[in-house]
């Protein structure tokens, strides 16, 4: 391998308007207006976020195969130790990697790629719904929270304003990008931006002239235009690029979480995602998810149903890699779940709703993922030191490995940070150093 160098309920009338006449014209993968960022050296970061909708199992992904409890635990589904027929790519003398992830080890060995185990939310709820809820929100235990913290964080970003700042791949509008600031929607497939009712020419003069004033709701569907017309273009651009897309149509799993595509149609998606944000300069912020990872049966492990998954899913974030190219020397990716799976494995075969997870990040060396190293406190697996007596106790909350890069990376300063990620707890221990200096 080469490596690269829900929205709330209290809609304004405009945006539910213009939002409405989106749907009934065709208007996929159009955008209401935001900012973009231009830095002084020309370079802007970027942040990708892929949520793995289902509850992918941490501890078959980075494998605590140093640690005794883990094999007692699952005498069918621990993956073995390194070296080992079927064994863990090494990380450390305590973790390893699934062998189904080797697409993502040049990565590691380059230090682009580092997890931070024993993460999650500190909110013990077992439910998917309430646990993608928080997860997305951004606020765990409260369900009253209109918005979701990147949309609040699109907000709070430094830096003048665009139509394509932020972008979402994906059929469904996703709660983490809820809220007031707009953002870009792409369907998936290669034909997301193919042409619309919109595209043409006599409804196009029908609605400028309709939306020809300099009221918010005229500015909104001008923003709105000029950002389809932004992303058809970079699409276009991209295609034209030696290696660049291929039109061809990705499988679909209607199974998939919560309306997420399946790991294999992610694999296809992946490099026109990266591909786009790479064409586009505007673009800042992205966001799509995955699903099928509830295996409470026939988990499999060193192969079956989940190496299956994480091998295309592993597949796909080297393409996203690939597809941005040497933008993802200023790209932060992070892969989250909304919790982990039960240490001890079932008697179906299967793993169940669990805590602590892993938390994958993945970047290049300018302003990025400060990688090869498996970081947070390792709580242990021994049954004293388990969660309920069950599973992996979490000893990093997600938004303490958000908060540094969204600082670090994006700028962000301590007042805007303080509205995406309201009343987070100070962390006890030292603060991560997930970022090199």
């Amino acid at each position: 391998m080469t490596l690269p160098p829900s929205f709330p309920t209290g809609l304004h009338r405009r945006d539910w308007l213009l939002r409405s006449a989106a749907a009934l014209g065709g208007l996929g993968g159009l955008a209401l207006p935001a900012r973009a960022q231009n830095a002084a050296d020309g370079r802007r970061p970027r942040l990708v976020v892929v949520m793995l909708r289902g509850a992918i199992d941490g501890l078959n992904v980075v494998v605590p195969h140093g640690d005794p409890a883990y094999a007692r635990a699952r005498p069918r589904l621990a993956i073995a130790r390194p070296g080992e027929d079927g064994g863990a790519l090494a990380l450390d003398r305590l973790f390893g990697l699934h062998p189904a992830a080797s697409p993502l080890m040049a990565y590691w060995q380059r230090g682009l790629l580092g997890f931070v185990h024993a993460s999650g939310s500190p909110d013990p709820t077992r439910s998917h719904f309430d646990a993608q809820d928080y997860l997305e929100s951004g606020t765990p235990g409260r369900k009253g929270t209109p918005d979701g913290w990147m949309n609040r964080l699109l907000a709070g970003l430094p830096g003048p304003h665009s139509a394509s700042r932020a972008l979402s791949l994906g059929n469904t509008p996703p709660r983490i990008f809820a809220g007031s600031a707009p953002v870009a929607f792409l369907g998936t497939g290669p034909k997301a931006l193919d042409p619309k009712a919109i595209d043409q020419a006599r409804l196009q003069r029908g609605l400028a002239k309709l939306y020809a004033g300099q009221d918010a709701l005229s500015q909104d569907y001008r923003d709105a235009t000029q950002s389809r017309q932004d992303m058809r273009r970079s699409l276009a651009q991209a295609r034209q690029r030696p290696g660049g897309m291929q039109d061809d149509a990705p499988s679909r799993d209607p199974s998939a979480d919560a309306g997420a595509p399946s790991a294999r149609s992610f694999a296809a998606d992946a490099r026109r995602l990266g591909e786009l944000i790479r064409a586009d300069a505007q673009t800042q912020l992205a966001f799509t998810s995955v699903g099928g990872w509830d295996t409470h049966v026939n988990q499999g492990g060193a192969s079956g149903q989940l190496a299956s998954r994480l091998g295309a899913l592993c597949e796909g974030l080297d393409a996203l890699a690939q597809g941005l190219g040497d933008s993802l020397q200023d790209t932060v990716i992070v892969v989250m779940s909304e919790f982990g799976r039960t240490v001890h494995e079932n008697g179906t075969g299967g793993t169940d709703h669990g805590r602590g997870n892993a938390m994958w990040l993945l970047g290049g060396p300018l302003q990025g993922v400060a990688g090869g190293r498996v970081l947070g406190e390792w709580p242990g697996l021994e049954d004293r030191a388990l969660a309920d007596g069950r599973d992996l106790a979490i000893s990093t909350d997600f938004r303490h490995v958000l908060a540094p890069l969204l600082q670090g990376h994006l700028g962000l300063d301590d007042e805007s940070l303080a509205r995406v990620f309201p009343a987070l707890p100070a962390r006890s221990a030292p603060a991560l150093k997930l970022l090199r200096s």
